[in-house]
């Protein structure tokens, strides 16, 4: 295989495997092109601004395995993964990456669910009676 650049990106319940291969700036997301998976152009967009910030757009595949959470996660998990597989073609560009706040992991996760509530939060109805 050529040149492959490959990284893991997370967000909340989300994994994303991402590869970086020389090409034509083709989005594939398991095995389906971008716009079949995500549906929404905000999604596609958040996934491409790596590219975008660092005038990369166009220069590379990218083939990205993602599973967990939902559509918003993943594409959050996509974009960590691009940013750090970008990282590894070039170093240089972790400033510009850093600056916009993608090499950051949002460690923001569902909070889980207490006993005796009825969520994480919310509580069974009170009756003093």
């Amino acid at each position: 295989m050529k040149d492959a650049y490959i990284a893991v990106g997370r967000r909340k319940d989300s994994i994303a495997r991402v590869r970086l291969v020389p090409g034509t700036g083709e989005i594939t997301i398991n095995k389906r092109p971008v716009l079949d998976y995500v549906k929404r152009e905000t999604l596609k967009m958040i996934i491409e601004q790596p590219f975008e910030v660092t005038e990369m757009t166009g220069k590379y595949d990218v083939m990205a395995n993602v599973n967990g959470g939902g559509l918003t996660g993943q594409a959050g998990a996509i974009l960590l993964g691009v940013a750090r597989a970008l990282i590894r073609i070039d170093e240089d560009l972790r400033p510009i990456l850093k600056k916009n706040g993608f090499l950051t992991r949002d460690p923001r996760m569902k909070e889980r669910k207490k006993y005796g509530m009825a969520g994480a939060r919310k509580r069974f109805q009170f009756s003093k009676r």
